[in-house]
């Protein structure tokens, strides 16, 4: 949905954008392209990988700068920068990368044998393999239905402790033939590891708390006609987005029966057309977009 998210940002030529979330700079890539010698990119990433990448690919490129660390970071960068108020678009490209999913080292994928790691920095952190040795029963079972929407994390989270008795449960294979083990209908199409691994990855590296922590920021970032587009792969940060962009077009809460107009209720964001999803042809090629969500919304002066 790469064409989708640049129509959306609306760049302009010299304008000020940060990409919060680089990956491995495919979105970076092409907003520089549409920067004038003026325009400015600052990119954030917790991964080292994708600092590394970021140096390699755009070292040279004197429009751009990137910082390590979560986008929770977004205002204290922006403040540091003198860009509060000034930036013209932000991006997040929530969830996991493609390449962090393709290497099997990392431990995010169910596909590939690799020890469970699941962290973006495994700098910091648990391990998905630490979490699973000592997490109690229940609280693995809730992680799997609160984060995976799992309808048997019951079941699962009773194979895993009961596994993990005998022989540790540190390989991504390991898990995943528990977890397929454990369900007893499977969805079409889907693997049935799909929603533990999820729900592991997203609680660990508390990906939903922390976008509920940034949304906010976005709206003391953005310059007056600034966008915010957010492209989301899972229903939970989707609903996030959602809930967060409608609360701030309606503006501040009044009672319904509250007689003030509109103006009164001071709206921050305008939402940008409807949510936009993959096309089928996207979707064949990369299947991956399948669960693709796009919401774009623009800062009012």
């Amino acid at each position: 949905m790469l064409d989708e998210v640049l129509d959306g940002l609306n760049i302009q030529t010299d304008g000020n954008y940060i990409d919060a979330t680089f990956g491995r700079g495919g979105h970076a890539g092409m907003i520089l392209q549409k920067l004038g010698p003026k325009g400015r990119l600052l990119a954030i990433d917790k991964d080292p990988e994708a600092i590394r990448v970021a140096k390699e690919r755009f070292g040279e490129e004197r429009r751009f700068s990137i910082r390590q660390g979560s986008f929770t970071m977004l205002n204290e960068v922006a403040r540091q920068c003198g860009w509060l108020g000034k930036v013209n678009g932000i991006l997040l490209d929530l969830g996991v990368s493609s390449p962090q999913l393709d290497d099997a080292d990392r431990g995010f994928s169910f596909r590939r044998d690799g020890p469970l790691d699941m962290r973006m920095d495994p700098a910091t952190g648990m391990t998905a393999a630490q979490w699973l040795a000592t997490a109690e029963e229940k609280e693995i079972a809730r992680v799997l239905r609160e984060y995976g929407e799992e309808r048997y994390s019951r079941r699962i989270a009773r194979s895993i402790v009961a596994a993990r008795s005998g022989t540790p449960v540190v390989r991504t294979a390991q898990l995943a033939k528990l977890v397929a083990d454990s369900i007893p209908r499977r969805e079409p199409g889907k693997d049935p590891a799909t929603r533990s691994f999820q729900a592991i990855r997203i609680y660990l590296n508390q990906e939903l708390s922390e976008l509920r922590r940034m949304l906010p920021q976005a709206l003391q970032v953005l310059a007056p006609g600034g966008r915010l587009a957010v492209l989301s792969f899972h229903s939970l940060e989707d609903r996030i987005v959602k809930r967060f962009m409608r609360e701030q077009m309606r503006g501040d809460g009044y009672p319904p029966d509250l007689p003030v107009t509109q103006a009164q209720l001071q709206p921050r964001l305008r939402l940008v057309g409807k949510a936009c999803r993959a096309a089928p042809a996207e979707v064949a090629d990369n299947p991956r977009a399948r669960s693709a969500v796009l919401r774009i919304a623009e800062r009012l002066g």
